[in-house]
């Protein structure tokens, strides 16, 4: 597998205190990524599956208590054929499992890697398709399909949103989030500010793509949460 980074201490990608892995190449191109030189495939690392359960179980005992694994990226579903023998052998020692992911890759490798892990991050990066291809250059509908997936089979999900000034920050398009993404297995929401702290990572040849905003205020973010207190 091809990986961008590895995070040993995470805290804010899933529940307690994580391992988490970062794989390289991403089929979207957001114009607010902090991670834009994970992008490429020709990048990062390779790693064989045992070197990477080797490097996790040396942190077995504190990632058990209430943490587990995340795999983001870059897009994780992008290698799911060669992450699933990973995952199934973590699963097999007891450790809690989550996919950090936009969903913009959706088919058969990716259902059967899905069913198998305990929690999915979906990062919804707009609700509108014609928006959402403006900030990625790709399509919502993959999105979609794997949100359908994830209501139809029950699987635990939590919901992302990056908050980009003008965008993201209107009642209308926090709270169709909100109406999109509900089920009974949406355990969460997390809106997150944008923090334009990634630019120097960005290629030359996409530079013409990033977004030229500022940090999302503290006051537009506690306006946001509090239109999703409100429903």
């Amino acid at each position: 597998m091809k990986i961008y980074h590895i995070e040993t201490l995470g805290a804010l990608d899933g529940p307690g205190i994580r391992v988490v892995i970062f794989l390289q190449g991403c089929p979207l191109k957001c114009r607010y990524c902090h991670n834009a030189d994970s992008w490429s495939m020709t990048s990062g690392e390779t790693y064989t599956v045992e070197a990477l359960y080797e490097w996790v179980m040396r942190y077995e005992v504190y990632i058990k208590l209430g943490g587990g694994v995340t795999f983001s990226g870059g897009e994780p579903l992008l290698q799911a054929k060669e992450l699933l023998p990973l995952i199934l052998k973590l699963k097999q020692r007891g450790i809690h499992v989550a996919v950090d992911t936009s969903g913009g890759v959706y088919n058969q490798d990716t259902e059967i890697l899905l069913q198998t892990v305990d929690l999915v991050l979906l990062d919804v990066k707009h609700t509108d398709a014609s928006a959402y291809y403006d900030l990625t250059c790709g399509s919502l509908a993959p999105t979609l399909k794997t949100l359908s997936f994830l209501k139809t089979h029950h699987i635990p999900y939590w919901i992302r949103q990056v908050i980009v000034t003008g965008i993201h920050d209107s009642e209308s398009q926090v709270k169709a989030l909100d109406r999109l993404t509900y089920s009974s297995d949406r355990k969460k929401i997390e809106l997150k500010p944008y923090k334009p702290n990634g630019l120097s990572k960005w290629p030359a040849s996409h530079q013409h793509l990033c977004l030229n905003v500022d940090e999302t205020p503290d006051a537009v973010m506690n306006q946001m949460m509090q239109l999703l207190e409100s429903d």
